[in-house]
């Protein structure tokens, strides 16, 4: 039984981060301002490494876990380096 709660709670978890990347998606195309572009950014990129590390769970294997971890430090640095360089105008001072 706990085996068949496990498969049905990773499908439901799926499901709803590829609802929440639809979600993110659509304001990276039609948000208003770049303020907006870089949060469903964010967004996108946080439900995308979590989504790996389900189908990871799923699977059995660590390769997922690893590459979500990768995604995770790029996508941080990649928020702050846009974040700055729309405070600042520039990246490297």
């Amino acid at each position: 039984m706990s085996a068949a709660i496990l498969h049905w709670s990773l499908l439901l978890s799926q499901v709803l981060l590829a609802l929440a990347m639809i979600a993110a998606a659509s304001r990276m195309i039609r948000g208003p301002r770049a303020q907006d572009r870089i949060l469903a950014l964010d967004a996108f990129y946080v439900a995308a490494m979590l989504m790996l590390v389900l189908f990871g769970i799923r699977v059995g294997t660590a390769v997922y876990f690893e590459v979500a971890l990768v995604i995770g430090i790029l996508g941080f640095v990649s928020t702050v380096a846009l974040a700055k360089f729309l405070m600042r105008g520039e990246v490297i001072e």
